[in-house]
């Protein structure tokens, strides 16, 4: 079972890479657009695509087994979640464009957050509830 949802967060946690990576080469061609691409999607892109492959990596080494990689994945997976939350629900401070990105990503999150939280991936890899 553990294994089972383990990689299903490895390709949940892929597609959000590929989707981070796609809004970073979205932000470099609509560089001459100051309406669309601020300041702030400069900073936050960049930023989310690295912690996309920051998550996945973690990802594949709890899917393998790694007990640290797993808590890692979960703590950081939840911090990611609200930080997209944040941006979703901040008006004005992004473009449209990027918040939906944002909320596409955040149901991502959101299903990795669920799933490394189910009593049975937690109790497979050693981790309970204290």
């Amino acid at each position: 079972m553990k294994n089972d949802h383990l990689h299903t967060v490895v390709k949940l946690l892929s597609a959000f890479l590929v989707i981070s990576v796609a809004t970073v080469v979205a932000t470099v061609v609509m560089r001459h657009n100051p309406a669309l691409v601020t300041t702030a999607v400069w900073i936050r892109t960049p930023l989310v695509a690295a912690s996309a492959a920051v998550l996945l990596l973690f990802a594949r080494r709890a899917a393998a087994g790694h007990r640290d990689s797993f808590r890692r994945l979960r703590v950081i997976s939840m911090v990611v979640l609200v930080a997209i939350v944040a941006v979703v629900a901040w008006p004005g401070a992004f473009p449209v464009w990027l918040r939906v990105e944002q909320a596409v990503c955040g149901l991502f999150i959101l299903s990795v957050v669920v799933r490394t939280n189910l009593r049975v991936v937690r109790s497979s890899i050693g981790l309970r509830r204290r």
